[in-house]
């Protein structure tokens, strides 16, 4: 399924990939999530500097069964289920020899644009580096989910220390579902959560948000600030909106930090200098994750991570346009839209 114009997808037939390399894993994909960025390219056909030049796949959470391996891959073999790292990166620049995969100079990821196609396609071929086996625990749902999931966890790990501190997550789209099982997780102890979504909201309290809160509607800084009149320790923006960087300045305490994990559709942040200087706040952005797949499948694994509640609706491929414009208009509630190849 490709992009062929903004708002516009089309099913077309191409060959079956082939295995080239005696690291490659050919992957029968089982379902695709739908992820913002996905969203983005459909909506705009761009994210910043990277433009889609049609035709062109998207998607990247996902999860399959192993079709065929090559002749030197170890660690999965034909029948295994996986989940799925879309970062292929290069471990030779000096970002990976740093450690730091996630900002690779060479980095090829699924779905994004001169880099790699997506995987809303029938079968795909990856490195054995990006497939991770898993266990017959996790259904291919939770597999895939892996992906938006290990944001919310890398982003927690590089914030604060959870134990008792006291979080705002200002958008609560998967991002922000992620970011508050993690933190919850990790032994937060209040987490107050902001959306224009009103189911949204009833989820985040069922997950265990001491408040939701809708900024359309409600006055969220003035309701946190009563609960929390000292401020907040961490802020989580997670929507992309000029508004809600806005209201994390007001709602964080001096020497607090605003983690900025939200994909915007426009170039320039604004940000009000005199709070952010005179507070002495600290602004980190948050770039997919790094090193903590494994970890969050460990996670989902033993039941510290449950992922069941973000899931919303599901779309055969052919109709996967219809699932692009459900959350094109946020209607229905939607909060993850699966794609599904059975």
């Amino acid at each position: 399924m490709v992009l062929t114009g903004i708002r516009q997808m089309q099913l077309i037939d191409v060959p079956k990939p082939e295995i080239l390399n005696p690291f490659d894993v050919l992957i029968k994909l089982k379902v695709v999530a739908v992820c913002g960025s996905d969203l983005h390219y459909y909506t705009t056909g761009r994210i910043g500097s990277q433009v889609v030049q049609f035709p062109f796949a998207v998607g990247h959470e996902c999860a399959g069964i192993v079709e065929a391996v090559g002749s030197l891959v170890k660690s999965v073999g034909p029948g295994d289920r996986i989940a799925i790292e879309p970062a292929m990166t290069c471990g030779e620049c000096d970002q990976c020899k740093s450690g730091r995969e996630n900002t690779c100079r060479s980095i090829k990821f699924l779905g994004c644009p001169g880099q790699a196609e997506g995987a809303l396609q029938e079968y795909m071929v990856m490195p054995e580096k990006c497939c991770f086996k898993v266990s017959d625990k996790l259904n291919m749902d939770e597999a895939a989910l892996s992906e938006p999931l290990t944001i919310g966890v890398y982003a927690v790990k590089r914030s604060i220390p959870m134990e008792g501190a006291t979080v705002g997550i200002l958008g609560f789209g998967p991002i922000g579902f992620s970011v508050l099982t993690a933190a919850i997780a990790a032994g937060a102890k209040a987490v107050y959560v902001t959306d224009k979504i009103e189911e949204r909201l009833h989820k985040a309290k069922q997950a265990g948000a001491k408040y939701a809160g809708n900024p359309d509607n409600t006055e969220i800084e003035i309701e946190i600030l009563k609960q929390e009149p000292l401020g907040l320790d961490v802020v989580f923006e997670c929507c992309g909106q000029h508004e809600a960087i806005d209201n994390a300045f007001h709602l964080l305490k001096p020497g607090g930090k605003l983690m900025v994990i939200g994909i915007p559709e426009f170039d320039r942040w604004s940000i009000p200098v005199d709070i952010a200087r005179r507070n002495e706040i600290t602004i980190v952005n948050v770039r997919r994750q790094n090193h903590s797949l494994e970890e969050t499948l460990d996670g989902l694994e033993s039941g510290k991570y449950n992922v069941d509640a973000m899931v919303t609706h599901r779309f055969p491929l052919a109709k996967a346009k219809d699932a692009f414009d459900l959350l094109d208009k946020y209607a229905d509630g939607v909060m993850k839209v699966m794609i599904d190849f059975d």
